[in-house]
């Protein structure tokens, strides 16, 4: 079920994320107009400038509401949630969308020096809607954010010749193709997932038990199930759906919640733990009261 854009039909970033924000608003019951901002997550938008969020707005019918893009990779959409969170929170704001999305499948090697990466990628695009409310129950309860950026050539994506690392192999580097250190990016991993949600319920004060969902990035199935036999979470509590979509980056946080919302998972009161990695490299969580 892998999917990904076919740039011949006008496929690309800014459009997948106007989907999905079309297909968010039509579940709130709202209009474009009624957004007061708008913040995509994503590495892959078409143009430096203007920010996808901007051309998203525009697109929508978003009038003058303010937007703009965070760039975290595959924790992408977890830091802007995090932050969209905040700025409700504090009052600035009352109705935000937050969009996810990420298209790799233009930005792989094909070659046999990048098959590593290159069968791991799908496209993808997902967006949730947060408003405010007087209910001070609901909402995040606990959020972490890290970065190392000592570590960026791990996982980078070079624009142009000057960005490849000095004493990497040019040959086997192409700008404009992602480029992994998968061993390096594995092991990461490993250690910082089970942190990562360590660090949260921690901050929380609760125990793994007392989530109800544990909606992770799909990087790699491996990480997901040592994650989830380290704290001893019931298969049906972390939700995998990497089998059948791949690595979608910043969409895959939200693709996986609106997933488990289609199948009717998702209820009033339970507890969410959003949790993402990727490059950076950054990492992220986001313990939510639905």
């Amino acid at each position: 079920e892998r999917r990904v854009i076919d740039p011949a039909k006008g496929e690309c970033t800014s459009v997948l994320c106007t989907e999905a924000l079309r297909r968010a608003l039509a579940s709130a019951k709202m209009e474009a107009s009624e957004l007061d901002l708008i913040i995509v997550a994503t590495v892959t938008g078409e143009m430096t400038c203007p920010s996808t969020a901007c051309r998203v707005a525009g697109m929508i019918g978003a009038g003058h509401a303010p937007a703009f893009d965070i760039s975290a990779a595959c924790s992408g959409f977890v830091f802007s949630l995090n932050t969209a969170h905040e700025m409700v929170r504090g009052g600035a704001y009352r109705s935000v969308a937050v969009i996810g999305c990420d298209v790799l499948s233009p930005l792989v090697n094909y070659s046999d020096a990048g098959r590593g990466t290159s069968i791991l990628f799908g496209d993808a695009a997902g967006a949730v809607i947060l408003r405010s409310t007087d209910d001070r129950g609901k909402g995040i309860v606990a959020q972490v954010m890290h970065s190392d950026g000592t570590r960026w050539q791990d996982l980078y994506l070079p624009c142009a010749q000057r960005d490849i690392p000095a004493g990497a192999d040019r040959a086997m580097v192409r700008p404009k193709c992602l480029q992994m250190n998968g061993r390096e990016v594995y092991k990461f991993a490993v250690t910082t997932f089970c942190d990562l949600i360590e660090e949260t319920l921690k901050k929380a004060g609760i125990t793994a038990d007392s989530v109800d969902h544990y909606v992770c990035h799909q990087s790699n199935a491996r990480i997901l199930e040592s994650a989830r036999e380290k704290f001893g979470i019931p298969h049906e509590k972390m939700y995998v759906n990497i089998d059948r979509v791949g690595n979608s980056s910043a969409g895959s946080v939200p693709l996986c919640f609106d997933e488990l919302k289609q199948q009717g998972r998702i209820n009033e009161g339970d507890v969410a733990m959003l949790v993402a990695f990727g490059g950076g490299l950054t990492w992220a969580s986001s313990l939510w009261q639905l």
